[in-house]
């Protein structure tokens, strides 16, 4: 998940805005295939995974649709991983398959390899440190994505997990099985207090932060292009064809190294080619997050990758310079009337469809191009501005800009907070030095990708 600004005055922002206040497009599609004959298979990415294993697999006995396949791959663990997916499977009554691997090779390859080795119509992506807390998880991520040949991933609401989730998924009456020889402990109960308190840290910084992205940001996206940049891509459901695909085309380009976060590569690729990335508020999954210690780590990588994406996929970025020459073609389809002849040829009408195609992209960009476009001025221009005001000691308009983002930001979390709002908007201000660090640090991340990218040219960018 790409990170930003909580709230700039941009485009992005205002559009996330209005979407609050009207719906997604309501034209009622017709689905060229019945999402109930997919056929699903679960991948499970697995790197010493030994204390989120259980909870993983126990939410997948708990699923209303059952996947065909269950395949977990350990990456090169060496622990146990491999050997406690096996011993959980077989207790709670899933047939699995365990792939070992000697050495790690990273989960951009595993997503590639199962999506050729397999030939289901979805790979559902579920990471290892993550449990679909919505029994319906699959089956209504499977139901939205076949709506339209256009969609081709489908994610649900990712929060941090918590120890009262994982409690409380130990508690159904599908976890028992893995509690009934008494063997298993939680792992996580017997974390030191220090521990606790970074991981604490963590996930009250993350809650707020994806509240306001999938509660806002993403929440605009939807309405107004009728998806998001990219799915979040511990819990994703794919059609398997088109990622097969994706993968075809780029391998013989890029290799494997195509960027340091998966989800964002392919979300763009996706966006690329005319398909669309969507994404449900009505299910939600838990994901482990890391200690405090080890955020800036993971920030550093999912914003590289944002970077990284933005150079590959650079007639997304220009779509807004675009945007005269889509209009006059739209001009003259409807002097000639084109358009309508083209809709009547449709045999699948679908709303926010598009022409499929990366030469269209390149000669007319795509409308979800002013979100990424945007997105990069917004990574690049706010730290940097508070940077120069800060040197400059322009202490006034410094003091201004940081108190009206804050109130802002706050503001608009507690409005996406149902149910939470004052607790949401105290948490996100507690955590708002932690935000601003990270924001500022975001320059660190923009130096070493411009390294890589003119100086040494080290684009060896993978995950």
């Amino acid at each position: 998940m790409a990170t930003a600004p909580w709230f700039v005055i941009s485009p992005n922002a205002l559009l996330s805005a209005i979407g609050l206040l009207r719906g997604p497009d309501k034209t009622i599609p017709t689905p060229a295939e019945d999402w109930r004959t997919a056929v699903i298979d679960v991948v499970i990415p697995a790197y010493r995974e030994t204390e989120n294993l259980p909870h993983c697999l126990a939410s997948l006995a708990r699923q209303t649709v059952k996947p065909r396949h269950i395949i977990v791959v350990d990456d090169g663990s060496g622990d146990d991983t491999a050997g406690l997916a096996e011993r959980s499977a077989v207790k709670l009554g899933l047939k699995i398959t365990v792939i070992r691997r000697a050495s790690s090779i990273g989960k951009t390859p595993t997503i590639k390899r199962q999506a050729r080795e397999f030939d289901a119509d979805v790979e559902f992506i579920l990471d290892g440190d993550t449990f679909l807390e919505s029994t319906t998880y699959i089956e209504r991520c499977v139901q939205e994505l076949y709506q339209g040949v256009g969609i081709a991933s489908a994610c649900g609401t990712i929060l941090p997990m918590r120890l009262s989730d994982r409690r409380k998924l130990a508690e159904t009456p599908e976890f028992a099985p893995l509690l009934a020889d008494g063997d298993w402990h939680d792992p996580m109960e017997k974390r030191g207090r220090m521990h606790l308190m970074w991981w604490g840290l963590t996930n009250m910084y993350r809650d707020c932060l994806y509240r306001f992205l999938q509660g806002f940001v993403y929440h605009g996206q939807m309405v107004f292009f009728g998806g998001i940049t990219n799915p979040v891509g511990c819990a994703v459901a794919y059609r398997r064809k088109y990622i097969k695909n994706l993968f075809d085309h780029y391998e013989p380009l890029l290799g494997d190294d195509l960027t340091t976060s998966e989800d964002i590569f392919i979300g763009f690729a996706l966006n690329n080619e005319g398909y669309r990335n969507i994404q449900l508020n009505d299910v939600v999954a838990r994901s482990e997050e890391p200690e405090a210690t080890r955020l800036p780590r993971q920030v550093f990588l999912w914003s590289s990758s944002f970077l990284q994406s933005c150079f590959y996929f650079d007639g997304l970025m220009r779509s807004p310079f675009k945007a005269f020459r889509r209009f006059a073609k739209r001009m003259h389809e409807k002097k000639a009337s084109e358009q309508k002849r083209i809709r009547e040829m449709r045999k699948i009408q679908e709303p926010y469809r598009q022409a499929f195609g990366e030469d269209v992209t390149k000669k007319y960009g795509r409308p979800i191009g002013w979100v990424i476009f945007m997105g990069a001025v917004e990574k690049l221009g706010f730290p940097t501005t508070l940077i120069i005001m800060l040197l400059m000691q322009w202490w006034e308009p410094l003091w201004v800009t940081v108190a009206v983002e804050v109130l802002l930001s706050l503001l608009i979390l507690g409005v996406v907070s149902r149910g939470s709002r004052l607790k949401s908007m105290g948490k996100g201000l507690l955590i708002t030095p932690l935000r601003y660090f990270l924001m500022v640090a975001e320059l660190y991340t923009i130096g070493v990708f411009t390294v890589h990218l003119w100086i040494t040219r080290n684009r060896k960018w993978r995950k």
